[in-house]
């Protein structure tokens, strides 16, 4: 089978971390190797400049930022390609669409965030768990970082993703449920893909 590359997006506390967790657990109780990747990935000397930044060390603007969130994906750009050719399914806790929904939220401008980023591996599947800016403030009520205490901010994040959502390769689903029931239904959305192992390009 070959690889496949399945990406979760949404606010901040939406559960993403959970459902990426489930999913991978799932394709390898299917006989597939799986491997999860956090974006960003603080590991790294510019996920360390990105946290850095987050939480009020650096002072860049929202250009800066979000080059530094795209470097960082084309930091790991070498793995995901090593694992997608091996036929690991490679589940992403954020990917692309997120540099496009905080970027275009802060006003920058949506083609150029994809064009920055078109010569990473594309997701087969983007899974959006859809959230109220409230429902996250109120899951997270410490230590939050400098976006996730703007709800204004993170309303903007909402449209740009819903936005995003209405195109081909995406599935949105309520993350105000229970777990379990968004759970089944990202199964659901991913189970032919996993089981059938897509030809990538």
């Amino acid at each position: 089978m070959k690889g496949l590359l399945i990406a979760f997006e949404g606010l901040d506390q939406s559960g993403k971390q959970t459902q990426a967790e489930r999913l991978k657990a799932e394709v390898e109780k299917r006989g597939r190797g799986s491997v999860l990747l956090d974006f960003p990935s603080y590991e790294t000397r510019i996920g360390k400049e990105i946290e850095g930044a987050l939480h009020g060390g650096r002072d860049y603007g929202p250009d800066v930022m979000q080059l530094l969130y795209v470097a960082n994906r084309y930091e790991k750009k070498p793995q995901i390609e090593r694992l997608l050719a091996a036929g690991t399914v490679v589940v992403c806790d954020r990917y692309l669409a997120s540099s496009i929904a905080y970027g275009e939220a802060q006003g920058l401008d949506a083609g150029w965030l994809r064009d920055v980023q078109r010569y990473l591996p594309p997701p087969d599947l983007t899974i959006l768990l859809d959230i109220a800016p409230e429902t996250a403030a109120g899951r997270k009520t410490s230590n939050r970082d400098k976006y996730e205490r703007d709800l204004a901010l993170l309303s903007r994040v909402r449209d740009s993703y819903r936005r995003q959502a209405e195109a081909g390769g995406w599935v949105r689903l309520d993350g105000e449920r229970p777990k379990e029931a968004v759970a089944a239904d990202v199964l659901n959305a991913a189970a032919r893909l996993i089981d059938a192992g897509p030809a990538r390009p």
